[in-house]
């Protein structure tokens, strides 16, 4: 395993200046936009409520995720950190973002859940054991991300292939398996579920909306309201399709190109393609809370009366400033 695929101190300072200048404004975004949604959760009572608490468990996983996220390209590069510095700086992000991964698929079943049993929802196992269904969230991935302190790694094979004991690289702490597996039996299916699900849901809208225009019919036929329900539904759909290939694709190309190319051995890969691939692709993902606590107004309302409330305090002391000074 070759040390700096790209050769050179320069080479390195260059390296961690672009990681730094791409995750750094889109960590600190991410982590603003989490700090505001929770403290309007928070704050609200009314919100105090089992979905709410599973989309606020999402937007503590998506908050550690923002502050992960300027580690996460590191993981491609080799740096010289023993192998207890290594293995917790690639274990605790992959928890951090398995935590997200599995709480985002729970908020989209509790909200599929009630659109398709609006009248029973409640009485599921998700209300009715919420805690567990929360510990459920959080001590699969931790277990699985701990696999690699617990011995599944590669630790002896690269210390016989020379690399040292001060070099790390995911190469050291994650082996093939457990990258595929993680790949292809936890983020696939994860992401395939809640595309599926959200499609159930656009599915049984349209559905909706065709019984809506059946009774618009037999009362007064075609006008201007059934042409709104018409835009509003495009909208949705349109909203939902844009979101998925902003927020998704990235992350999905950056996964297989990980898979495909950067876990060939002795592979010398493009450094700034992988940085720049992984930024896009983690931050993208870690967008799709945001943008799901930003398009529901229970949860921008108190946000939006604290900024009012500012923005008239400021108006009020520059008026009364002004009005001294004449």
């Amino acid at each position: 395993m070759e040390l700096n695929a790209s050769g050179g101190g320069d080479s390195d300072s260059m390296q961690g200046q672009l990681i730094y200048s791409i995750t750094m404004p889109l960590s600190s975004t991410i982590i603003l936009a989490n700090l505001l949604i929770i403290l309007a959760i928070g704050c609200n009572r009314q919100l105090h409520t089992t979905p709410n608490y599973f989309f606020l468990s999402l937007l503590v996983a998506d908050l550690g995720t923002g502050v992960a996220l300027p580690f996460i390209p590191w993981m491609g590069l080799n740096r010289p950190l023993s192998f207890g510095s290594c293995l917790l700086v690639h274990v605790l992000p992959n928890f951090l973002f398995l935590a997200f991964l599995f709480n985002l698929v729970m908020v989209h079943y509790e909200r599929y859940l009630s659109i398709v049993s609006p009248l029973r929802h409640r009485s599921l196992w998700v209300h009715r054991h919420f805690p567990l269904a929360l510990l459920a969230l959080w001590l699969p991935p931790l277990l699985f991300a701990l696999l690699p302190a617990f011995g599944w790694n590669n630790r002896h094979a690269s210390a016989a292939g020379g690399s040292g004991e001060r070099c790390c690289t995911y190469r050291h702490i994650f082996p093939n398996a457990f990258i595929y597996l993680e790949v292809y039996g936890i983020l696939a299916p994860a992401i395939l579920s809640i595309a599926l699900m959200t499609g159930r849901v656009l599915w049984i809208t349209r559905g909706q909306l065709k019984d809506i225009r059946r009774l618009q019919r037999s009362v007064a036929g075609r006008g201007r309201r059934q042409l709104g329900l018409d835009l509003r539904y495009a909208r949705c759909v349109a909203a939902v399709s844009l979101t998925f290939l902003a927020c998704w694709v990235p992350y999905i190309i950056y996964t297989h190109v990980g898979v495909a190319f950067l876990m060939r051995p002795g592979a010398r890969g493009n450094h700034t393609a992988h940085i720049v691939l992984s930024c896009a692709g983690v931050g993208g993902m870690a967008v799709v809370p945001l943008v799901l606590g930003l398009a529901n107004r229970e949860y921008t309302d108190p946000i939006r009366k604290f900024l009012r409330k500012l923005h008239n305090r400021w108006r009020r002391r520059r008026w009364d400033g002004e009005s001294i000074a004449l």
